[in-house]
Parts: structure tokens; sequence; C-alpha cells
């Protein structure tokens, strides 16, 4: 089942999450995602492969982007709104947030994702 989302701002209420507990160290030592989540980034010819973690209580406030983005979350789980609807993405299920759309973004539990963001 394929759902909608991608984070781009947090608000970060809670202890950082070490991206080390979770992911291997190959993946670590890639360059850090500039952005007001942990992430590191990994460049692909029109895309953007980002390995994210969410602490408990980050909100991601309502906003668009030009990229066209899926994601799978890994630990933990999303609540992702766009059109007024929010939809659970729990460990294991992919999501997908169309380039443009507008979308908001909760982790009520630490999380961590793979996130692909493909230029248009």
């Amino acid at each position: 089942m394929l759902k909608y989302g991608t984070p781009l701002n947090t608000e970060i209420r809670s202890v950082a999450l070490a991206l080390s507990d979770h992911y291997p160290d190959l993946i670590c030592n890639l360059p850090e995602f500039t952005g007001q989540f942990d992430a590191r980034k990994l460049s692909a010819e029109n895309c953007d492969v980002l390995f994210a973690t969410y602490p408990a209580g980050t909100v991601i406030e309502p906003h668009r982007h030009d990229t066209d983005n899926v994601g799978v979350i890994t630990k933990g789980e999303l609540l992702l709104t766009m059109d007024g609807e929010t939809e659970t993405v729990s460990t294991g299920q992919w999501y997908h947030v169309p380039a443009n759309k507008e979308h908001r973004a909760e982790f009520r539990e630490d999380t961590c994702e793979i996130e692909f963001w493909f230029a248009e």
C-alpha cells in the first residue's frame, strides 16, 4: 500500500536519535543533509536519498517542495496529513508525496526512514 508524505522542516521536542544506532557506518559516514532533521545524503542522478531519524514529538508543519518524494519507514511510524486526511504509515510501509503537494508530518515515536527525493 502506498501512502503519502515527506518531511522538510521539523520542530524537535526531545533528544535527537543517534543515526549510528539505526544505520550502518557506511551510511553514517555519508555527507550530512543540511536541514532541521538528522539525515545523511546519498546523491544520485536526478534523485537524493536520505537516511533520516525523527525523535518522538517531531512535527513538520504544512509545506510544499518541488521534488517528487517516496519513502519507507524502517522504525516507528509517520502520521501524514494531505488534503485534510491523516494516514498512519507504519514500519515497512511506503508513502508517496507528489511534487508541490502540501503535506504535514508528525512522529509520535522515535522513527527512522529512507527517503527518495526525485527532481522533476
